[in-house]
């Protein structure tokens, strides 16, 4: 079944200016100035001149839902398709928080499998906070061998919820994903949550400099949390590292200000990512700053911070758009993503002159049009 789509803006992310692009089934299989040749062959949609993007990739949401640090009741909710539609992501690598226990890693990997049915696409990473990894087989290694949609691992450190791993206990799981990835043709990442506590990610730098470990195998996230930490990850990024920038939560400054302070200090932009940690569990604030209860982490900053970081930072549409489609493509080793290019999958964003999201395309198939989602989750009204 071939789909044309007329008219286009094109940032695949670089800008490629007037296009048309031809998708059979889930892939681009055409990009060319005009392919009117195929009209007849076709079903043809007219962008009428917006912009048109590869779609958005979180790189690190709960869709099954995540926290619980004030009881069973403060556990939050499953995401739903319609609101990843809503604001452009169409592909998602998930994982687990806090607690591996209540929630559970092959529930997580159900959910995967029900987005990835519904229309999008969704990967997923083994491991949680704690050293004890969990995992559907007898292994990290083995997940990354036989589990197809388990493209790496979590862990948590400088966290008291963390289990405080040496850089040998670390490294260790490195060789596990590094060594199944190669075995089941995957990149394999540590993708490592970092808390607030003073060690940052000194254990990160050891596995780097001490033990000489491939850095695009380490993934570090929330990065942003307080200063001192942002200023240790640019370090880490100057040496070849890609860092996570969270947009839904602890951040000691707004993420888009972050890679302008990145950027100026010598960081270059493909070495860095967002991703919103969406459906975490937050804490709930007064006006007065006291606690009030629980929320769950917005999904859709990713979106909101890429357009301030063009609109008020003066960051061209082409490289703002690499932290939410070319980079985390990278780092997951998701070789047919973050690209709007002939052999890639066909998701698609498209947008008004203001930037506004106005349709949204996933897998070749239309997700959202005219600002209106009209493809939603098996069990949404």
């Amino acid at each position: 079944m071939l789909k044309l789509i007329k008219n286009t803006e094109l940032y695949a992310p670089e800008h490629l200016g007037k296009k048309d692009v031809l998708i059979a089934n889930n892939k681009i299989i055409a990009i060319a100035d005009n392919l009117d040749s195929l009209k007849n062959d076709a079903e043809v949609w007219d962008a009428q001149g917006k912009i048109m993007t590869p779609g958005l990739i979180d790189q690190h949401i709960h869709v099954i839902g995540a926290g619980g640090k004030d009881g069973f009741a403060s556990m939050t909710p499953e995401v739903n398709l319609s609101e990843l539609i809503a604001c452009g992501t169409t592909t998602v690598s998930s994982l687990l928080g806090t607690d591996g226990t209540a929630r559970n890693i092959r529930t997580l990997y159900s959910k995967v499998k029900t987005l990835d049915q519904e229309g999008i696409s969704a990967y997923m990473l083994c491991g949680y906070y704690g050293i004890d990894t969990v995992t559907i087989t007898e292994s990290i290694q083995g997940d990354m061998i036989f589990i197809d949609k388990v493209i790496g691992c979590k862990i948590a450190i400088s966290d008291i919820r963390s289990s405080y791993p040496t850089a040998q206990e670390l490294v260790r799981k490195l060789r596990d994903v590094m060594v199944g990835g190669m075995i089941g043709h995957k990149k394999g990442i540590l993708h490592v949550h970092l808390g607030n506590l003073e060690t940052k990610m000194d254990v990160l730098f050891e596995l780097v400099n001490e033990y000489k470990f491939p850095i695009k195998h380490i993934s570090p996230t929330h990065v942003g949390r307080t200063k001192a930490l942002f200023d240790q990850a640019i370090a880490f990024a100057k040496l070849g590292g890609i860092i996570d920038i969270t947009t839904g939560a602890s951040q000691y400054t707004p993420p888009h200000k972050s890679v302008l302070y990145a950027l100026e200090e010598g960081v270059n932009m493909d070495n860095m990512t967002f991703s919103s940690d969406g459906h975490a569990g937050l804490t709930k604030f007064d006006e007065n700053k006291n606690p009030i209860g629980v929320r769950k982490a917005p999904i859709d900053k990713n979106l909101e911070e890429v357009v301030l970081l063009i609109k008020e930072g003066g960051v061209s549409i082409s490289e703002a758009l690499k932290l939410v489609t070319t980079n985390p493509a990278r780092n997951l080793g998701l070789n047919h993503k973050g690209k709007i290019e002939v052999g890639y999958d066909a998701d698609l964003c498209c947008f008004n002159e203001n930037l506004e999201l106005t349709d949204v395309f996933a897998k070749g198939q239309q997700m959202m049009a005219d600002k209106k989602i009209i493809v939603k989750g098996t069990f949404e009204s």
